[in-house]
């Protein structure tokens, strides 16, 4: 299994849901954003994300999906 060291779930931040290191930025509001905006943007709006982030967001996303 990948490792996503910039993906982090803990009960006590966002209700346990997957956050991208340790903001409060869920991965599935990365993906919600990328559904209308380019990577480039969505960089823009959050400057504290990082190209790494959305990419991690995708591949966990991906990885979750597989799982189910």
């Amino acid at each position: 299994m990948l490792r996503f060291d910039r993906i982090k779930v803990d009960p006590e931040v966002m209700n346990g849901q997957a956050c991208i290191r340790d903001t409060r930025i869920t991965v599935s509001l990365v993906l919600r954003l990328l559904a209308r905006h380019s990577m480039k943007e969505v960089l823009e709006m959050y400057p504290e994300l990082e190209e790494e982030d959305i990419k991690q967001a995708l591949e966990y996303t991906l990885t979750r999906m597989q799982m189910q």
